[in-house]
């Protein structure tokens, strides 16, 4: 029997994660999560107001946080309007929020109808749209599974042609069990695809939950996200951060099985290693103590997760302003493109002080 109960919110949302190629972007995520399409139309705001959000040009005074060119959003959080209206409509608004890039969890339209992969790469550019990564499933029982471990070449040929400079997975190491030995057996695969990745010039990457910094069963004072960090080759695999989840984890995890104390800073790992943390997520939570993730997500803005800090802690770094992407995300959000509006509007206001 599983140890996640099947509300469990982190366990469907990385079931849901799992973007195949052929399989409408969203119409699983829907059916699990119950995600309502929305009208497209996004809260009333002005042209003006909605410009001054976008591209850097926040209020206040002081040099922006967020570097510019640097905020994407992960498109998981849109898949009710792409499944729905398709990419076009929803890049269409995305150009008007101030969007830089975009990250993908799946490359078709679902009802909308059929697009290629040549038609997807040019209609980003032409709404000034990077594609700057995608997410893929790990692995499968099913040998045809379009998943790193299944079919690696087609994994890579599509991300090659869609121009992605990063092809990575939600999917947590998980796939031999929580000891020790599972998980480095799972980093020695991570550094095969990494190999593979870089060999076509891109970065093989691995975006965590919050279970990524439990322990191990085998050895409870060994923290799993330590055993993938000291046993994946740094030239060959990366890290996406989730913020919200790293954070999660530390609310969870800041304690061993016997309860003794094991503090730790989501932060911290980062600014150890900023070149293996070429990518971010940015999500809120409001506090929830009551809750075992130890938030409830909200929109970016709304909630407790001091962003600002964390940003500016990683672009102060020496040479590392603009060698990062922020990718807004939200994984239930209650109106996505209010959400993808609001969250762009947010990050581009924050300042640093004067």
């Amino acid at each position: 029997m599983s140890r996640f109960s099947q509300t469990d919110p982190e366990l469907t949302h990385r079931l849901t994660r799992r973007g195949m190629l052929g399989v409408a972007a969203g119409t699983t995520a829907a059916a699990l999560l119950g995600a309502a399409a929305a009208p497209a139309t996004a809260a009333p705001e002005t042209a003006a107001a909605t410009a001054s959000a976008g591209r850097g040009h926040g209020h206040g005074r002081g040099r922006p946080v967020l570097p510019p060119g640097r905020l994407g959003i992960q498109l998981y959080s849109l898949r009710d309007k792409v499944s729905t209206l398709g990419f076009a409509p929803v890049f269409a608004e995305l150009e008007k929020y101030g969007y830089d890039e975009v990250e993908f969890a799946g490359y078709t339209q679902g009802s909308a109808g059929p697009i290629t992969l040549a038609q997807l790469k040019r209609l980003a550019r032409n709404h000034g749209l990077n594609p700057i990564g995608s997410h893929v499933g790990y692995y499968s029982d099913d040998p045809g599974a379009y998943t790193f471990a299944q079919n690696l070449t087609k994994v890579l040929d599509d991300a090659q042609a869609l121009g992605l400079k990063h092809i990575g997975t939600a999917s947590g190491p998980f796939r031999y069990g929580s000891t020790v030995d599972a998980w480095k057996r799972a980093a020695e695969e991570f550094n095969t695809y990494g190999a593979a990745a870089r060999a076509r010039g891109m970065k093989f990457y691995q975006h965590n939950h919050s279970e990524e910094f439990s322990f191990a069963t085998d050895n409870p004072k060994v923290r799993l996200y330590d055993v993938l960090l000291a046993e994946t080759d740094p030239d060959l695999v990366f890290l996406e951060m989730d913020i919200f989840w790293a954070y999660s984890g530390q609310f969870r995890f800041s304690k061993r099985p016997d309860g003794s104390a094991a503090p730790f800073e989501p932060l911290d790992y980062v600014l150890k290693q900023p070149h293996r943390y070429p990518l971010f997520h940015v999500k809120d939570g409001v506090s929830d103590p009551s809750n075992q993730y130890g938030y409830d997500m909200v929109d970016v803005g709304d909630g407790d997760i001091d962003y600002k800090r964390f940003i500016s802690a990683v672009t102060k770094l020496r040479g590392q302003r603009f060698a990062h992407h922020w990718q807004a995300e939200h994984d239930n959000p209650t109106e996505s493109l209010t959400f993808a509006r609001r969250s762009s509007k947010h990050l581009h206001s924050l300042r640093e002080k004067c």
